[in-house]
């Protein structure tokens, strides 16, 4: 079905689409609250927050950063599985402006109060839900619903988040709930982008072998997967927790396997989903032997695995190639995006390294280092893109 992608408007460009706005918004906040993170980490900056600094490190990254992507790739897919309007203009400027009252309140959380900044935080969220499941029931595209669930447990781990820095002191079980509830989407988003941005590449450029499709070994994993991280959850250092987690990252190492990402070498807009996606069983393997066998692997390591590695590097992967093709440019990756995908992918691999090896303080910089340089050389290269209307033709069709 062809749709018009937008409604005519007096609203500037970049609240045309869900993905201008919070893109640009996630790239900004990722950079900034990483360059905040290490002088916070020894002490020589303080924020107005009554989070622990690890908390807000936490917190901004996975409740601020992610929340963006998310709820840019939701509104900006939602039109595409429903055939609506998306939604746009002053409904899109609400959430926005919600979104960054959130991160005010978070940051002023001592002057406001945990209460209050834990509602306006949350409320965030709760919005982002109930816009995309207005949408989705509207457009009677009941199977996407079932994506709304990570998104809810997100929420949730929020509420928690909250609550638990409150009354404990510092947050536990929410931070393993809400990445583990990221990872589920990944698993469920990146196993429909993946495989099929995959085949549409290979028909077209390279014929021959191509990915699996989608079946019940898929069903399974994402099933086994979604047991494992809620044991974890709540029995982080249980040895049936750590036989999940495993027996997660061996089936997910398969499903991988399955979607010839060893023929995407030519593509770099292809191959970083297959990298990124690499990290869900690396993250799963090292979570895992963390829960099996205390002491032999830092728990930290399988963290930022899932964390850094499948959670920004699939997250940078989709930002690029929404913002190519949602504003009519060439999905082809130019220097500065494949510069962007080196630093995101390079810096995930030294913050797990620096978490095996903790006296090796200049991993960890030079990891946080690449991390910024990422999310700023993202928010230069795309950020005028975002800022402007859609060109009107495109070089080259692309999936």
């Amino acid at each position: 079905m062809a749709i018009p992608r937008t409604r005519p408007s007096a609203y500037p460009a970049i609240l045309s689409y869900g993905f201008r706005p919070f893109f640009l918004l996630a790239s900004l906040q990722a950079a900034t609250a990483m360059l905040m993170w290490l002088p916070l980490y020894y002490g020589r900056l303080e924020t107005l927050s009554l989070f622990q600094p690890v908390d807000w490190h936490i917190h901004e990254l996975l409740f601020g950063y992610l929340t963006a992507v998310v709820t840019g790739f939701l509104l900006t897919a939602i039109p595409n599985w429903t055939g609506r309007l998306p939604v746009q203009d002053g409904r899109l400027l609400i959430l926005v402006l919600l979104w960054i009252a959130g991160r005010l309140a978070v940051f002023f959380s001592a002057q406001m109060g945990w209460l209050l900044s834990a509602i306006i935080d949350c409320s965030f969220l709760l919005a982002v839900v109930a816009a995309a499941a207005t949408e989705i029931v509207a457009g009677r595209n009941w199977r996407n619903l079932k994506v709304l669930l990570p998104v809810t447990v997100l929420f949730v781990a929020n509420v928690m988040f909250h609550a638990e820095a409150h009354y404990q002191g510092i947050s536990d079980i929410s931070r393993r709930l809400g990445l583990g509830a990221v990872v589920v989407l990944i698993m469920i988003i990146g196993g429909r982008i993946v495989p099929s941005f995959t085949r549409n590449w290979l028909v077209r450029e390279k014929p021959g072998r191509l990915p699996a499709p989608f079946s019940r070994f898929d069903v399974g994993t994402i099933a086994l997967s979604a047991s494992g991280l809620a044991a974890w959850t709540f029995f982080p250092e249980n040895t049936g927790t750590g036989a999940l987690l495993i027996a997660g990252a061996m089936f997910n190492a398969g499903r991988l396997a399955r979607w010839a990402g060893d023929r995407t070498l030519a593509d770099p807009l292809v191959l970083i989903l297959h990298v990124a996606f690499a990290f869900v069983p690396l993250g799963l393997l090292l979570a895992g032997l963390a829960a099996l066998a205390p002491g032999t692997v830092p728990v930290v390591a399988g963290i930022h695995a899932l964390a850094v590695g499948a959670v920004a590097c699939m997250t940078l992967a989709v930002m690029t190639r929404a913002s190519l093709g949602h504003t009519g440019r060439e999905l082809a990756a130019d220097a500065g995006t494949r510069a962007i995908f080196a630093a995101i992918v390079i810096a995930a691999i030294l913050r797990v390294a620096a978490a095996m090896a903790p006296d090796m303080a200049l991993l960890l910089h030079m990891s946080a280092g690449l991390w910024v340089a990422a999310f700023v050389g993202y928010a230069v290269r795309f950020g005028g893109m975002l800022m402007r209307p859609r060109l009107l033709t495109r070089r080259k069709s692309a999936a």
